[in-house]
């Protein structure tokens, strides 16, 4: 059975679309079950799926001659005589790929939806060869709403979440499956596994393929060992500022060997670096980052978090497809742990109290902002006026 993902009907929209439709996001996100649904819905028989992890596959592609490729592509069943779609997946196995996408694009009637595993990789390689011939769609784990469609659980989409307030009836509905999405994350497989351990093999396995497949495949690393205990210093320091001269010295690497293994675990989606609000652009340069992974099981697997650390980690990965992400700071160290849009302050508690909305209140106004809300994860007696996490979906 197919579990619809909210980004879901913008990509079937896009079937329609002469552009080349490009599916990315990190390993185990759902790529492949949405380029297999989208070629399900197309009405066309002159449709054909390629996986590029197959060899032989990719020998198909591998010829000088490209109308040998269209011979191949043929004899597969695919008619020149009507619009051809063809899905690939895992095109990132094959880079020779943009400059055959174009040839093909340019010259017959074809629908491309392709799916790759690296930001990093397709945007480098898609910059310049198909300029205005394709749209990327970024694919993350699921959010808080998918990861109740995926258990059958029925909820409203709240359209003004910054409005609500509290509501424990809510709260106990779902505290259950909230908690565990805090706790384990939501790769899909993931998010569907029976027990507890069944997830963490799952997660470890997840990070495992991104190191030995992803990593290696777009860097040459020489210490394996070294950017592994990089990566769990990093997961031990979510939500905090980066010191990469810190990571450095404890990481027995170079300070610009670290920044730029953050650049390439930022844009091949394990992480993200939410940067300092400002009015000031020079002092957005100076100001330190704060770190977050993409992924609450992910980070939970790499470093023994606490309970704070993953709530905010887990309002981070709710609130990134929300609108813009910075966050605020005062030299004295206050600050409002995430700012939206540039409109909103918002603070994350796990026990939040009407004095921490007093704090924020003061701290709101200090940085020009008009509106400003808690984000609590539990229900606390006799104060409601904050957003429960569960909430934001």
């Amino acid at each position: 059975m197919f579990l619809e993902r909210k980004i879901y009907p913008e990509l079937k929209k896009h079937l329609k679309s002469r552009q080349i439709t490009v599916i990315t996001g990190m390993r185990r996100t759902g790529k492949t079950t949405l380029l297999n649904q989208l070629l399900e819905d197309i009405p066309s028989k002159n449709k054909l799926y390629l996986d590029l992890e197959r060899v032989d596959n990719r020998a198909l592609f591998n010829q000088k001659n490209y109308d040998n490729i269209l011979k191949e592509l043929a004899s597969k069943g695919l008619s020149m005589s009507d619009r051809m779609y063809l899905a690939i997946d895992e095109i990132q196995m094959f880079p020779a790929i943009a400059s055959i996408l174009k040839y093909l694009y340019d010259t017959f009637d074809v629908k491309f939806i392709v799916t790759g595993s690296s930001s990093y990789y397709l945007k480098n390689l898609f910059s310049e060869s198909l300029a205005g011939r394709k749209k990327i769609f970024e694919i993350y784990p699921l959010d808080f709403g998918e990861y109740l469609v995926f258990h059958k659980v029925f909820y409203l989409k709240a359209e003004k979440w910054q409005e609500k307030k509290a509501n424990p009836i809510e709260h106990e509905r779902v505290r259950s499956y909230y908690e565990n999405y805090v706790e384990f994350g939501g790769f899909p497989e993931v998010v569907l596994a029976d027990t507890e351990e069944e997830k963490k093999d799952l997660l470890r396995d997840i990070i495992s393929s991104y190191l030995n497949i992803d990593i290696k495949f777009l860097a040459d690393f020489r210490n394996e060992q070294n950017i592994y205990n990089l990566l769990k210093m990093l997961a031990g320091r979510v939500g905090t500022k980066l010191d990469y001269s810190k990571l450095a010295r404890l990481s027995n690497l170079s300070r610009p060997t670290v920044v730029s293994y953050l650049d390439l675990f930022e844009k091949t989606y394990l992480i993200q670096r939410v940067p300092i609000y400002t009015k000031s652009f020079d002092r957005e340069i100076v100001k330190a980052q704060k770190i977050y992974f993409c992924d609450n099981g992910l980070a939970g697997i790499l470093a023994d978090l606490n309970g704070g650390s993953k709530f905010e980690n887990a309002i981070f990965n709710q609130l990134r497809q929300q609108g813009k992400l910075q966050y605020y700071s005062l030299k004295n160290g206050r600050e409002i742990d995430f700012v939206l849009d540039e409109k909103v302050g918002l603070e994350v508690k796990e026990t939040p109290i009407e004095t921490d909305k007093k704090k924020l209140e003061n701290l709101a106004r200090t940085a020009g902002l008009k509106k400003y809300r808690l984000i609590g994860r539990q229900i606390v007696p006799n104060f409601f006026d904050y957003i429960w996490g569960g909430e934001i979906r």
